[in-house]
């Protein structure tokens, strides 16, 4: 599967608000527009929306707009995910000549590092994995990172069944996680997200995978919010914990997770379902996007140079 198409003169995403139900296409020709559709979550997943804003700043350049001040907005768009400031500050340095050029090597570089990691992780699956949010081709260059273990597993013959929780509140386990393992053949269960205790005492999973938005220095993961709650879930049933990272999310400027900034969502993502009002219009709330799980709970970091273990050596 392919979420992101770059055209020369404009930036084609794949809509996945839309998902499963449709699959539509938004042509992006200016930065402005790119940088909506980070904060909209047109693209979603770190890898994705730093390949996103690297071709927004082709974009910008194109348009002869300022590109401090194009940075500026995409950066903000969203805070947490590190791969986004890693993805403009490589393209910094480089002459305006040459953004696109490095925009696309970034886009075709990371499939090929979520591809080594599942290399890496793959032989590490067995049996049932239960699986957070999305990490696959739809959330990356391609191929996928805690997804893509699972794609390089089920590839290689090994026996397993995904369970895929339903990521509340923006759904993304139910609706994109499960449109990827159905299109690849990969067995395939979606569960609640509170079933996911149940199915971990029940003998169900084996392991659980998450991806990560940004890995402090210490090893702390900021992922999907609900995460956390995995983790101390599987350090309960004995079961190992292992998040997909590539080493682009390892922020060595952020001591630990609660140096991470926390994005908020705006609250009708939880007060709606698909548009339609499933609580209070009055009521409060508290929607953040991440938590963050102390390395303490992770088994091992699988990134595209291998297993890690904390803490992270200054030299990798």
């Amino acid at each position: 599967m392919n979420a992101i198409r770059w055209e020369g003169d404009a930036l084609a995403l794949l809509d996945q608000r839309r998902l499963p139900a449709e699959q539509s296409w938004l042509r992006l020709d200016t930065s402005q527009a790119v940088a909506r559709a980070i904060q909209d979550m047109v693209v979603r997943g770190a890898p994705a929306i730093a390949i996103t804003a690297a071709y927004g700043m082709a974009l910008a350049i194109a348009e002869g707009r300022d590109r401090t001040e194009a940075s500026t907005a995409l950066l903000a768009a969203r805070p947490t995910a590190v791969n986004l400031r890693w993805a403009l500050e490589r393209l910094a340095p480089l002459p305006d000549a040459e953004i696109e050029a490095e925009a696309v090597r970034i886009h075709t570089e990371d499939r090929a590092i979520n591809e080594a990691i599942g290399r890496h992780g793959g032989p590490l699956l067995t049996g049932g994995v239960l699986h957070v949010c999305n990490t696959g081709a739809l959330a990356t260059g391609g191929h996928g990172t805690a997804l893509g273990m699972v794609r390089s597993a089920h590839a290689a013959g090994r026996e397993l069944r995904v369970y895929a929780v339903e990521t509340r509140p923006y759904l993304q386990g139910a609706r994109l996680t499960t449109v990827e393992c159905l299109a690849e053949g990969i067995p395939c269960t979606l569960i609640t997200d509170s079933m996911a205790a149940a199915a971990m005492a029940a003998g169900r999973i084996q392991a659980v995978i998450a991806g990560c938005d940004r890995v402090a220095a210490n090893g702390d993961v900021a992922n999907k919010i609900g995460t956390y709650s995995l983790a101390v879930l599987a350090r309960h049933h004995g079961l190992p914990f292992y998040v997909a990272m590539p080493t682009s999310t390892l922020d060595r400027r952020c001591p630990t997770g609660a140096d991470i900034p926390i994005e908020e969502r705006p609250p009708r993502e939880l007060t709606h379902l698909a548009g339609v009002p499933i609580a209070p219009a009055e009521v409060d709330v508290w929607n953040p996007a991440f938590d963050v799980t102390p390395a303490a709970l992770i088994t091992a970091w699988v990134t595209e140079h291998g297993l890690w273990q904390a803490p992270f050596s200054p030299l990798l």
